[in-house]
């Protein structure tokens, strides 16, 4: 479905909705210019050379769309240098001195949100250049980001038509891109140098898992699958062949580059050092959490949260697995503790023994249980949703496997072109993973990445674009990796996750509302992962997990599989759970704080929803809360609640 006839056609039935009069009253008043000027002209400064200084981030949000100074930043990489570094940091500088000399209390309610988004954001990238000196340890930016931005420019390409993609400008934007790769890696390696001599290190795992490996991925994507992806997509256009042969150069010294920095990481780093460089500490943990992601609580607070969270969805699947089993006839002992966990392994064996037959068939179930999610969604009246809406899977491009099993990346929020895509890292046709994707499990899946999880938030906020501040789209510091933030990932996250919640609420005939009881409870698994990532995450950031303790824990409460690590050599389930919790501690190890935000984010959305409804009464409408939430931005709800109850 093209992105922006979405837009379009939604746009009338959203504007007849008399439910979103009903909420009125809670929307801010727009913002007064007189009052608002000198902020808005700061921000937009700050927004303008953000995207400037960093031009992946530029390419993921199509800042050329935004303004025609940024058109040529697409085909450029970040200055890492040090001289650029430095000079970005004074301008951050300045930008929170101007901020501080502001009387607040004069802006407008929406100018104030902005105001403390753009002092947060621009604070955490001081502390990470100028404090943390972050750029010396990021292996796996410097891998992924030059991958991630040539795959957002494809991504965001224009329609040529009869499935080819692209401008014969922006394909010479992707030939340029790939040809800054050599440079960018020789200052990435002078910056890894400067690191170690510092002792500034980073962690073996992400040198081995990020770097070598992903480094590895990289030859082979610029090399081959890059040059690949340009013949089919240009065709037989008659720019193609020069074209495609100045990306075939650029792209094999790009290969090289990175084949270069893999020999370099693994000269360079001692993968057998038994140092563990991934904990960020107590300090700053604490700030992430209240400066970033706008929670009050202490670490210690948050890691007894994430246990009591765990407790109240082990007690909820340990009803749902005991019903599964009566109506599946498996006369299993729901009694002690013991008895519960053993048992709802033996419901999870049964239900995976209805497991894809190989990856062609599990990408099938996915797309099916996205259809079928979508006509819930029309049935139930949940949203204005498109005739020709679709979900499209794409297999996770190889770069990006160790980090995710599933992921979604929007379209471009300011251009015109370009569609969302929801990633399913294939397994291999592994029997054990094939099993943990087993059709009840995917459904839970389906809705977080598809509908009405990222891909209808995304397409919701792209079409009310040019109502959300420009700053609410920004990712400082990287759009994913362990440079970013994750201030974003407490409204999108948190989304998704409360959309799998929300398509479990009961309707008529549907205890589980979307879901069949098996679904039901891997969507309980889903919470209850979440769950045990506040505790995981806390835990190995902050001393109070070893990352082995995080794995296990995470193999006993999310697949039930206490003995997985012992038992991994024998029984391919058992290793499939304890690859797959190792790989996601992994993940935590390097993007302290994300993990937590899902479930934080979630808590946010249905605490907020109780206190509109709690305040509105019979005026109250689901959907318009919804949208109004959507409307807010990528921004955690920390900076608007008050507003959006009080306004």
């Amino acid at each position: 479905m093209d992105r922006r006839s979405f837009v379009h056609r939604a746009a009338g039935g959203l504007a007849a909705l008399g439910a979103l009069r009903a909420l009125s009253a809670c929307r801010p008043d727009a913002p007064s210019p007189a009052e608002d000027a000198e902020f808005v002209a700061l921000r937009e400064r700050y927004f303008l050379t953000t995207l400037e200084l960093n031009p992946v981030t530029s390419t993921y949000l199509g800042g050329d769309g935004y303004s025609p100074t940024l058109a040529a930043v697409n085909g450029k990489l970040r200055d890492f240098s040090p001289a650029a570094l430095g000079g970005e940091v004074t301008f951050l500088q300045s930008v929170l001195t101007a901020l501080a000399a502001m009387p607040v209390g004069t802006l407008s309610p929406q100018a104030r949100i902005d105001h403390a988004v753009v002092t947060a954001q621009a604070g955490y990238m001081v502390h990470q250049l100028a404090e943390l000196r972050y750029h010396e340890r990021c292996v796996d930016t410097y891998v992924a980001e030059p991958f991630r931005g040539i795959d957002w420019q494809i991504q965001g390409m224009t329609d040529a038509g009869n499935g080819l993609l692209g401008t014969e400008a922006e394909w010479a934007l992707v030939v340029a891109r790939a040809g800054a790769v050599p440079a960018y890696v020789e200052t990435a390696s002078a910056n890894l140098l400067a690191g170690k001599a510092a002792g500034n290190m980073p962690d073996r795992r992400l040198v081995a898992r990020d770097g070598i490996a992903g480094a590895k991925a990289n030859v082979e994507y610029f090399t081959t699958t890059l040059p690949g992806l340009a013949a089919q997509y240009i065709g037989d256009r008659p720019f193609g062949p020069a074209l495609i042969d100045q990306l075939k150069t650029a792209g094999a010294a790009a290969g090289a580059a990175y084949a270069s920095m893999g020999e370099f990481l693994g000269s360079t780093y001692d993968a057998k050092e038994t140092t563990d460089r991934y904990a960020v500490g107590e300090v700053e943990y604490a700030w992430r959490v209240t400066n970033c992601l706008r929670d009050a609580r202490t670490p210690a607070e948050l890691f007894e949260y994430g246990a009591s969270q765990v407790a109240e969805y082990e007690a909820r699947i340990f009803r749902v697995a005991q019903e599964v089993s009566t109506q599946a006839g498996l006369g299993l002992a729901f009694g002690s503790d013991a008895e519960q966990r053993a048992s709802v392994r033996a419901v999870m064996d049964h239900l995976a023994k209805d497991s894809p037959k190989d990856d062609t068939e599990l990408f099938a179930w996915y797309r099916e249980a996205g259809t079928r999610a979508v006509e819930y969604g029309r049935q139930q009246q949940m949203f204005d949703i498109p005739a020709d809406y679709r979900l499209v899977v794409t297999e996770t491009p190889p770069v990006l496997r160790s980090t995710t099993d599933a992921s979604y990346y929007p379209a471009p929020p300011f251009k015109t072109t370009g569609v969302g895509r929801f990633y399913l890292t294939p397994t291999g046709n592994d029997p054990g993973a094939l099993k943990l994707n087993n059709r009840s499990s995917v459904a839970t899946t389906a809705i977080h990445e598809g509908f009405p999880g990222h891909d209808w938030d995304y397409k919701y906020m792209t079409q009310h674009a040019a109502e959300i501040s420009d700053i609410r789209w920004l990712t400082p510091g990287a759009v994913e990796d362990s440079f970013s933030m994750w201030e974003d990932s407490m409204s999108s996250e948190g989304w998704a996750l409360y959309s799998e919640e929300l398509m479990a609420e009961a309707s008529p005939g549907r205890a589980y509302g979307f879901y069949e009881p098996g679904e039901y409870l891997y969507m309980l698994q889903a919470q209850l992962m979440r769950a045990v990532r506040v505790r995981v995450d806390v835990g190995i950031h902050t001393g109070r997990m070893t990352f082995d303790e995080a794995v296990d824990y995470f193999a006993a409460h999310v697949d039930f599989f206490p003995d997985a690590r012992a038992g991994q050599a024998k029984d391919p389930v058992a290793k499939a759970a304890f690859d797959t919790a190792t790989r996601a501690i992994y993940r935590y190890s390097k993007w302290p704080t994300q993990a937590i935000t899902y479930n934080l984010g979630k808590h946010n959305i249905q605490e907020l929803r109780a206190a509109t409804e709690q305040k509105l009464g019979k005026a109250f409408n689901l959907k318009a809360f919804h949208e109004k939430f959507m409307g807010m931005g990528t921004i955690p709800t920390g900076y608007f609640r008050e507003d959006f109850l009080t306004g």
